[in-house]
């Protein structure tokens, strides 16, 4: 009996350190769009001078897993630090599309799938932050956090969350 009771704790600490150890970003939200990846840190030394700067080779890949048009006008990005981004715009995905919101300033392009944040600073830290995407109601569209030790193993920048 004693054995058994021992064996029920242990395969209780068990559960409760899985429980613990899972990460923030496993929630799943009901969202058409997805953050695809991430490049957190882009390659060269890093400068947000506007002009010699290396801000638009930063990026967050958003992709539309649904199979309807989305509109991302009303979204915003969000980091851990509270720096936003809103689409303020009109810019449509068709199923399977991606945008990636990048850095710097440029001239946004459905054909090039390319929306630019229209301000020189990074936005992800290279080490670690936590990305927030929501809808246009202000709900939760989609959230990873990475630190660069974790979850960048071959040392490149660039994260990729959803396939």
């Amino acid at each position: 009996m004693r054995i058994r009771s021992v064996l029920t704790a242990a395969a209780a600490a068990g559960a409760v350190a899985v429980v613990a150890t899972a990460p923030a970003q496993a929630a799943e939200y009901s969202s058409a769009l997805k953050i695809k990846g991430v490049q957190y840190d882009a390659p060269g030394r890093d400068s947000n001078s506007c002009t010699k700067g290396n801000t638009k080779n930063e990026y967050l890949t958003i992709k539309n897993y649904s199979r309807s048009k989305v509109n991302l006008k009303g979204y915003v990005v969000k980091d851990a630090a509270g720096n936003r981004f809103r689409f303020s715009a009109n810019h449509y995905l068709e199923p399977g599309d991606y945008v990636n919101l990048r850095g710097g300033k440029g001239t946004d392009s459905d054909a090039k799938n390319v929306v630019y944040r229209q301000n020189c600073n990074f936005i992800w830290n290279n080490d670690k932050d936590t990305i927030y995407l929501y809808k246009p109601s202000g709900a939760r569209a989609d959230v990873h956090a990475y630190t660069k030790s974790r979850d960048d193993r071959d040392g490149n920048g660039y994260i990729t969350y959803h396939g």
